[in-house]
């Protein structure tokens, strides 16, 4: 039981498939008791000290950082070598969670306020992606495995996060940082592509998916450019800023829309 979980030597039954009802029953599981979670602790937290919503944000750091060693561990295990961590480097969009979760959680000032906005716009995407899109995992191995139950705690530690900075008040989304984000995400793809150069064409991992789809959503852009080495790289990534842009748009309407009606709901009230 232990070898099939762990897949050493190999898995002797065939994975369930991506988008079998068991791969959309337990990311759909784990969806839901992240978002439960989330706004649980938010809602617990909303008035508390900024100390007090900290610790969770401090829990949440060590965990997904603890949870992601576990696996590199075990591709060193199972490849037997240390080479295994150059073939398995955190460069993939819901990667760089493993290094802004913890500055949301121990930085201060401007880094923290620019962390917590990371969180807060790529956590839950990442979740959804990582998860429900996750077709380069589940076609691959069975979805109770190590390396699709590690996945799936990853990715749902950061949309965790990203509910709850956003429940509990911890949100800034202040322009003047948006210079900082798109410039930690601009840091993360350059160092991806050069990853993907350097393995290639000793191909083992596509970070950031800037080589390939790997059977993700990515695909249609992949599909698109009919495969372009220049021009799909540039589309991925132009998708992640206009991602960007239209996430500050929609905070920034809505939060004025609720405002509105707040001060709106305020003059009724004295009238």
């Amino acid at each position: 039981m232990i070898k099939e979980f762990f897949g050493i030597d190999g898995f002797n039954r065939t994975p369930e498939g991506y988008m079998s009802w068991q791969h959309l029953t337990f990311v759909t599981s784990l969806m839901v008791i992240m978002v439960l979670c989330a706004i649980w602790l938010g809602r617990k937290n909303r008035n508390a000290s900024d100390k007090a919503k900290n610790k969770v944000l401090i829990f949440s750091a060590f965990l997904i950082n603890i949870i992601e060693l576990t696996k590199t561990v075990y591709y060193c295990i199972d490849a037997g070598s240390l080479s295994a961590i150059r073939d398995n480097l955190p460069l993939f969009l819901c990667s760089i969670q493993l290094i802004a979760i913890p500055l949301a959680a121990f930085a201060k000032a401007r880094l923290k306020e620019s962390a917590l906005d990371f969180v807060f716009i790529f956590g839950l995407l990442g979740a959804v992606l990582g998860t429900y899109a996750a077709g380069q995992n589940y076609a691959a191995y069975p979805v109770i495995s190590f390396i699709n139950v590690n996945s799936g705690l990853t990715h749902t530690i950061s949309g965790f996060c990203s509910i709850y900075i956003a429940v509990s008040g911890m949100v800034s989304m202040k322009k003047k940082n948006i210079w900082i984000t798109i410039t930690t995400l601009t840091c993360f793809i350059l160092a991806a592509y050069i990853a993907n150069i350097i393995n290639n064409p000793d191909y083992q991992y596509n970070y950031m998916f800037l080589t390939a789809g790997d059977g993700t959503p990515y695909d249609i852009l992949y599909n698109m450019v009919g495969g372009n080495a220049i021009l799909y790289p540039i589309g991925v990534a132009l998708l992640f800023f206009v991602y960007i842009a239209i996430f500050y748009f929609a905070y920034s309407f809505f939060t004025k829309k609720s405002k509105s009606k707040n001060t709106s709901e305020k003059q009724v009230c004295n009238v």
